[in-house]
């Protein structure tokens, strides 16, 4: 067994290496961040906290670690799937538990780290685990994205299914080819159970609960907005997202404010991927709520049409909101430039990093994410002339992005076609699938997008608590799509945005980066000739290296 581990440590005062090892010979590579669940003080590396819990953990590698079953001296040890079932945050790991010889792997329960498998086959017989897929595999398919396993038609390397597995070694005969049983187990959370199979208890209004939901905007003789009682919902889910928002913002020691006059240094711990739009303004908002006021905050905003494109005019309005309900923050909105013509390296590169995914939609999505998460632009403000532009990178390494608004309260076309099909039944089961599978379509793709760049993803929307709280409302207070867009999808949080005093933004409708940055209309018009073509061709869902040229 070979371990290698290279991460970028957010966490702690002094510097920690991977692997990490115990005295007993126990080994962990990790990649994550302990948010709640396990107690990590401000000045303590999480990784180092869990290394310690999971060395306590009982050596039986049992299905389900009770009393009864367990023959640890110390029978009131947790077992690893319970250890790891508490853990509020993302993370990806593979722990050598060395007296039960068992190798422990896997990510938490939605996915918000990347790691991929290689399941031994028939071609070739090695477990292989990493974060990213090395570039040479993509490289050896004609498609430069796809490697096939033999004649199993598999791509070689997968997604590994969020959960917790073991494999067992028996045999001790290194020599020889190793003997062990994959298992996968169960969370022992009931919290993150129900999480995970996402009921909600309140789906059919009737049609009084549609009146008592109707979010308007209540002025008085031209005064500031009041909310109604119908606003106590989303006073709920903005606490829940303010929480979650200060957990991945603030509190670490790293960010804690050092004697010199950190405006001088322009220091800028924490970014946010900013189109302008309704989930990027609250979190914009937010951050700037809790993060100390001597910080400024980057706004990363990527176009592929210069000043036309929709999200950079979004995202200059949004900053001119947000300058108005905050004018003492330093905000910095950073404009970054790309031509997809000349960008043919870069997407190559892109396109070894979104693997195994392999459509052409991943890839615009995965070049905008990675260009926007590089954080190498332009701001206004150069010399004396506040109509000039300057060079500007941003140097943050923490970067708020979010993923999980659209799919928990229904911000897709797809989720409007449902339930103009279906009703409020199949909008809800539309939504469930969405959840569901938000690991294998979007997170372990964008999360390594952007820590290529050396940046680590936050998603404060996909944070447990926010989660349960969006859970627990009925399904047409957080959306009704009975109204037009801009105003039903994604009702609750546009309140969530009044609340916050960001009025424009939270009439804005649900726009994709790959569209908001005209990305998607220039690789249409590089790979395909012109729109029509591309979508003749059904170009979201074409693999790369199919065209018609």
């Amino acid at each position: 067994m070979c371990f290698i581990g290279a991460t970028l440590q957010l966490r702690g005062v002094n510097p920690v290496r991977q692997p990490m090892v115990d005295s007993s010979r126990n080994i962990l590579v990790y990649n994550g961040e302990i948010f709640g669940g396990i107690d990590v003080d401000s000045e303590t590396n999480d990784g180092e906290v869990l290394m310690g819990c999971l060395g306590n953990c009982c050596s039986c590698c049992v299905e389900v670690h009770t009393q009864q079953n367990c023959c640890c001296d110390a029978k009131e040890k947790k077992s690893i799937p319970e250890l790891l079932s508490a853990i509020k945050g993302p993370w990806a790991l593979a722990f050598w538990q060395n007296n039960s010889r068992t190798l422990w792997f896997g990510r938490d329960a939605f996915g918000r780290r990347s790691l991929l498998v290689h399941w031994p086959s028939s071609e070739d017989n090695r477990l292989l685990l990493s974060s990213v897929g090395p570039q040479s595999s993509a490289a050896k398919s004609s498609a430069a994205c796809e490697v096939k396993d033999g004649a199993n038609n598999k791509s070689f390397w997968e997604e590994l299914p969020c959960g917790v597995h073991s494999m067992h070694f028996s045999s001790s005969n290194f020599d020889n080819d190793i003997q062990g049983e994959i298992r996968r187990h169960e969370w022992t959370s009931p919290m993150l159970m129900d999480l995970i199979k996402w009921d909600r208890s309140s789906v059919e209004p009737k049609p009084a609960d549609l009146i008592s939901s109707n979010f308007e905007l209540h002025q008085q003789n031209g005064g500031p907005y009041l909310p109604s009682s119908a606003s106590m919902p989303a006073q709920r889910v903005l606490c829940a997202l303010r929480e979650a928002v200060i957990k991945r913002a603030t509190g670490s020691r790293i960010f804690k404010a050092a004697a010199c006059d950190v405006r001088k240094r322009e220091h800028v711990p924490v970014a946010v991927l900013f189109s302008g739009g309704l989930d990027s303004m609250i979190l914009a908002a937010l951050l700037d709520e809790c993060l100390d006021p001597n910080y400024e905050i980057d706004l990363l905003n990527v176009s592929f049409d210069g000043e036309s494109a929709p999200d950079r005019l979004s995202a200059r309005a949004g900053l001119k909101e947000l300058k108005q309900v905050s004018p003492l923050r330093r905000w910095k909105l950073v404009e970054i430039d790309a031509d997809l013509s000349k960008l043919a390296a870069e997407t190559t590169h892109v396109v070894s990093l979104i693997y195994p995914a392999k459509t052409y939609m991943d890839l615009n999505i995965g070049v905008a994410l990675w260009l926007a998460s590089g954080g190498d632009g332009w701001l206004f403000g150069g010399t004396n002339d506040p109509l000039v532009r300057k060079r500007y990178k941003s140097e943050a390494r923490i970067l708020l992005v979010g993923s999980g608004a659209d799919e928990q309260c229904a911000g897709y076309g797809r989720h409007r076609t449902s339930f103009r099909s279906k009703g409020w039944v199949g909008l809800n089961e539309e939504m469930k699938l969405d959840m569901q599978r938000i690991w294998k379509r979007n997170l372990g793709r964008d999360d390594r997008c952007i820590a290529d760049n050396g940046k680590e993803a936050r998603f404060p929307f996909l944070d447990e608590d926010v989660i349960r709280t969006l859970l627990d409302l009925p399904l047409w207070v957080v959306a009704d799509l009975n109204k037009p867009s801009g105003v039903g999808d994604k009702s609750i949080l546009r309140e969530v945005a009044r609340l916050l005093g960001i009025k424009h933004a939270a009439t804005f409708p649900k726009r994709a980066i790959q569209f908001g940055s005209r990305i998607a209309r220039e690789s249409n018009r590089t790979n395909f000739g012109s729109n029509r073509a591309a979508n003749q061709a059904s170009a979201g869902s074409a693999v790369i290296g199919t065209s018609l040229n």
